[in-house]
C-alpha cells in the first residue's frame, strides 16, 4: 500500500478573525471550530490516514488552512509565499514538517506569490489558479521547481472564488468537478462535471471510491453515489464562513519515498 500522510494543524485562538474576500463576515465559534477540526482529522485516520501535527501558530488567524502553506510534488515541496501578507508567518512550520517527512524543500521567492490551494493536482497536471491570491511570478516558479519532475503546468484565471480548488477539484478518475456559476474557464478542463451545490466541488479523496466532502452539500453527494463513489461527510460550517472547505484543511502526502 503506498503511504498516505496528512499534514494538519489545529485552529487558534484567533481562528475567527481569519480573512474573507468573497463572502460577507459571519460570526465564527472558535469552540465548534475546533470540534468540526477534530472530527475532520478522526476522518482522515478512519480512512486509512496517518495524520501529523504541525506546529501551531496561534497568532496567526488562518493557519488551520494548511493546505495553502506549500505544495508537494513527488517528494519535493515548494514551500509558499502567500498573496495575503497577514498569512506569512504559517509556513514556517510546515516547512519544518515536510522535511521532517523526507521532502526536499524549495521556497517561492518575492516578487512571487503562491497560494497552495490556487493548485489542483490531477494526475501529473498541475492546475494553477492565476488571480486574487497566486500572481504570475509565483506560477513561472511553481514551474521551474515541478517541471523538470514531469509536472504539467496549467495556469487558470481565477475571478469569482479566493483559490481554484474554492471553485474545482477532481475525482478518482480524473474528472474535474465545479459548480458551473463560480468556474471561469470549465473548458480548460479535459473532462468537468457541474455539481448542484458550491460546497460539492470540493472532495478529497480519500482512497478507492471514497470521498471526503461537506456535509452542506447532500445533492451532491447523491451525485456522487450514483456514480459509484462513496461520500464521507464532515460538517465543517464553521470554517466555511471563513471560505474554507475540506481540501485546505490539511495536506495530503501519497506514496512518499522513504
Amino acid at each position: 500500500m503506498p503511504s498516505q500522510k496528512a499534514l494538519v494543524r489545529r485552529p487558534g485562538p484567533r481562528v475567527a478573525e481569519g480573512l474573507v474576500t468573497h463572502v460577507e463576515r459571519t460570526p465564527v465559534d472558535a469552540g465548534k471550530a475546533l470540534a468540526q477540526w477534530q472530527e475532520y482529522v478522526a476522518a482522515l485516520e478512519t480512512h486509512g490516514w496517518e495524520t501529523f501535527l504541525v506546529e501551531p501558530a496561534d497568532g496567526c488567524p488562518d493557519a488551520v488552512f494548511v493546505e495553502d502553506a506549500v505544495v508537494v510534488f513527488r517528494n519535493v515541496a515548494l514551500i509558499a509565499r502567500p498573496g495575503a501578507e497577514s498569512r506569512r508567518d504559517e509556513t514556517a512550520g510546515v516547512e519544518e514538517a515536510v522535511a521532517r517527512l523526507g521532502c526536499s524543500v524549495n521556497w517561492v521567492w518575492e516578487p512571487g506569490t503562491l497560494d497552495g490551494g490556487d493548485v489542483l493536482k490531477v494526475g501529473d497536471t498541475l492546475y494553477v489558479g492565476r488571480g486574487g491570491r497566486t500572481n504570475a511570478a509565483g506560477v513561472q516558479q511553481l514551474r521551474a521547481v515541478f517541471e523538470p519532475l514531469g509536472a504539467h503546468v496549467v495556469p487558470v484565471p481565477v475571478s469569482s472564488v479566493l483559490h481554484l480548488k474554492s471553485a474545482v477539484t477532481a475525482l478518482p478518475d480524473g474528472t474535474v468537478i465545479g459548480h458551473a456559476p463560480l468556474v471561469d474557464h470549465a473548458s480548460v478542463f479535459p473532462r468537468f462535471l457541474p455539481v448542484p451545490e458550491e460546497a460539492g466541488a470540493h472532495v478529497v479523496l480519500l482512497g478507492g471510491d471514497r470521498l471526503l466532502m461537506a456535509a452542506s452539500a447532500p445533492k451532491s453527494a447523491e451525485l456522487f453515489a450514483d456514480l459509484g463513489y462513496e461520500p464521507v461527510l464532515v460538517d465543517i460550517s464553521e470554517f466555511e464562513k471563513l471560505e474554507g472547505c475540506v481540501t485546505c484543511l490539511s495536506v495530503r502526502l501519497r506514496g512518499l519515498q522513504a
